[in-house]
């Protein structure tokens, strides 16, 4: 019912340390920001709305304030939710393909166990079973690559492979020439897959998937719903690997949860895309978002944004990570059950297997009886869930931006004591 910098209280008075940024990765600054309130309701007195053809003040500052922060991208798109934002670039992809290609480079791929929204286009590039179950049937043209976690490669026939990364990468290349280059528009990944299992990419990986996308003309779309604005020790995920993509599409820590808020950022080239004949009515990129139009999100992101450099949260992010990184191999080093640990910044995860040897997964109400030891005491943490039958096996940590080492060491203490009590 109240939240305060990284704790929360519930109904009962009952205090906990949030390792989860408000459960699902997004209170990237913290609670009880009142500079970030302040904004909010003086911008909502002022001038609380207005459409996206004409814009606002608010929107048109902190377009300015981010793009500054994607050397490369350099055109903003409002929307309301992530999956909104996932939306509009899907129908960018498929304009495009109406436009330039007969409607024939229209299918786009999404990898397997990543994550990008609840509305039924986004489940159709959903690569979580369980998110999908009994929601189909979906939209045609979307179709699944293999997924690049390393620790399961032997489920790929890929185990002890030295260059597991660039094997990983190659899988979807193997997908494109099996649908026809010429049909594919748009490749949809996240940086580090996050309800998936918290699967950080290995190396060579990135490097061979724009190489592949540049090949075969496809544009690669980033989704940055929870890396971005700070996740993982830079303004967004896919700049820890030397990324250029053509779309970045992001929310949850665009204002910390404030204000709903949601963008689509593409290259001047993209965006050039619609511009080719003035004469067409139906030529230009013809989407609405009304809630785009709000004004509380952006006055909210441009706050967070100022906290986010003015306290050095990135450099802090990187620090307690790595801290974060050190305390979960000791834990892996003290218990036998936790099969691997991984993460980048402060977005990390361990698995929890029955054996090492062969890697079988813990049952599910296992692994949540973990969440619950940790709860009870006083320490919030997360773990996959109805994603992967079978595979909800992850225990998840986002603490918020803010957290310091003895937040970090907190988390830890209370996970090795419910690793004790659910395993021995």
């Amino acid at each position: 019912v109240e939240g305060k910098g990284i704790h929360v209280w519930d109904a009962t008075g009952t205090r906990y340390l949030d390792g989860v940024s408000g459960g699902v990765w997004t209170v990237n600054v913290g609670y009880g920001r009142e500079s970030i309130a302040d904004a909010v309701r003086e911008q909502l007195v002022k001038l609380n709305y207005f459409a996206g053809s004409a814009g606002s003040i608010p929107g048109a500052l902190f377009a300015k304030r981010l793009i500054e922060k994607m050397p490369g991208l350099s055109r903003v798109y409002y929307n309301n939710s992530g999956s909104e934002a996932n939306e509009k670039a899907f129908k960018m992809v498929r304009q495009i393909a109406h436009k330039r290609y007969g409607g024939k480079k229209h299918k786009i791929l999404f990898r397997e166990r990543d994550y990008h929204g609840t509305t039924i286009a986004c489940l159709s590039a959903g690569g979580q079973p369980e998110r999908n179950a009994q929601y189909g049937p979906f939209t045609p043209g979307f179709v699944q690559v293999p997924h690049c976690l390393a620790y399961r490669a032997h489920e790929q026939g890929l185990e002890n492979a030295a260059n597991y990364g660039e094997l990983a990468a190659n899988a979807i290349e193997e997908v494109i020439l099996r649908e026809g280059p010429d049909t594919i528009g748009a490749l949809c990944l996240e940086p580090v897959t996050a309800g998936g299992g918290v699967i950080t990419p290995p190396e060579g990986y990135w490097p061979r998937v724009q190489e592949i996308c540049r090949k075969y003309d496809i544009l690669l779309h980033i989704d940055e719903v929870v890396c971005g604005l700070g996740r993982t020790g830079t303004w967004f995920g896919y700049q820890n690997y030397g990324i250029e993509p053509d779309m970045v599409t992001m929310a949850k820590g665009v204002a910390s949860g404030y204000a709903a808020i949601a963008c689509l950022v593409t290259t001047e080239k993209v965006f050039e895309m619609f511009k080719d004949d003035s004469t067409d009515p139906l030529n230009y990129f013809r989407d609405i978002s009304t809630f785009g139009g709000c004004t509380a999100g952006p006055a909210a992101a441009l706050e967070n944004i100022r906290i986010i450099e003015d306290e050095g949260l990135l450099d802090n992010t990187l620090a307690m990570g790595a801290r974060l990184m050190t305390r979960l191999e000791e834990l892996k080093d003290k218990h036998k059950v936790v099969g691997d640990v991984r993460g980048k910044g402060l977005f990390c995860g361990a698995e929890l297997v029955v054996d090492r040897a062969t890697k079988e997964p813990v049952a599910e109400k296992l692994a949540q009886q973990v969440v619950a030891e940790c709860g009870a005491q006083g320490v919030l943490i997360g773990v996959t869930n109805r994603s992967l039958p079978g595979r909800n096996n992850t225990l998840c940590l986002s603490p918020a931006l803010i957290a310091t080492a003895d937040h970090i060491d907190e988390i830890a203490a209370a996970m090795d004591v419910a690793l004790t009590r659910v395993f021995g």
